[in-house]
């Protein structure tokens, strides 16, 4: 049999079998446009970790799944909505859209959450000011987290805290940035504020400073868990450029 007509033969079975367990989209333009490689990739992505059904497989799954279609899942949550519209649903698909960069999509739905009765909760103000940032409203996104801070003195969160000097530093606000990365990097969880910290003291002119903070993080590192530095592994690269650099 010719191996052209056993890949054709091979993609057509698999498609069906995508439309018969509701991987139709977007698997069916793949095993089609891309023979043979997209029929290896659905064998791949779907049919062997479902075979395994191990949790490593199917996060394994899930990441390649991303790649491929790194929208499936703001499709779902969107036909969620559209079914039943909570503000659970609602908050679970503005936070989909700050994943993929659809900003603007993300301050609507936030907006129209706190505009709710059961809506005014800080998380949701949180959610805005990361969507005004997305969009290069630097401006906005702090008069958000302030507002924030006013109407809920007692929330904490240090991502918040962390976004507020970010907003600071590109608002042209160093001296005041600098001051909010200095307080987030002694509790922030992670190296991202330290690195940023770093990063802001060199382009301020202050380099001796800058590399103390990129030294002492890579030296707390080295003494952290593997599986700490290696998720932490591209905030460590930064840092280690700059003093090489």
């Amino acid at each position: 049999m010719p191996v052209a007509l056993v890949i054709l033969l091979l993609d057509i079975t698999l498609v069906y079998h995508a439309s018969r367990t509701g991987r139709l989209q977007p698997w069916a333009f793949i095993i089609l446009m891309i023979p043979g490689i997209g029929a290896l990739a659905y064998i791949l992505v779907e049919l062997v970790p479902e075979m395994l059904s191990g949790p490593g497989a199917q996060q394994a799954r899930r990441r390649v799944a991303n790649r491929l279609d790194p929208e499936k899942l703001y499709r779902e949550l969107s036909d969620r909505l559209n079914a039943t519209d909570t503000i659970a649903n609602r908050a679970a698909l503005a936070a989909e859209c700050l994943k993929i960069g659809r900003f603007e999509e993300a301050e609507q739905h936030y907006d129209h959450i706190l505009k709710l009765p059961l809506g005014g909760e800080p998380v949701y103000a949180l959610g805005k000011a990361n969507a005004e940032f997305g969009l290069n409203r630097p401006d906005l996104a702090i008069a958000t987290l302030e507002d924030l801070q006013e109407r809920w003195p007692d929330f904490q969160s240090a991502e918040g805290h962390l976004l507020y000097a970010r907003a600071l530093a590109e608002a042209g606000r160093p001296d005041e940035a600098l001051e909010e990365f200095h307080a987030v990097s002694a509790y922030f969880p992670g190296a991202e504020a330290r690195v940023r910290y770093g990063l802001l003291l060199k382009l301020m002119g202050r380099t001796p400073e800058a590399k103390v903070v990129f030294t002492e993080l890579l030296i707390q590192m080295k003494r952290a868990p593997k599986y700490l530095r290696e998720a932490q592994a591209e905030w460590l690269a930064i840092a280690e450029k700059q003093l090489s650099g």
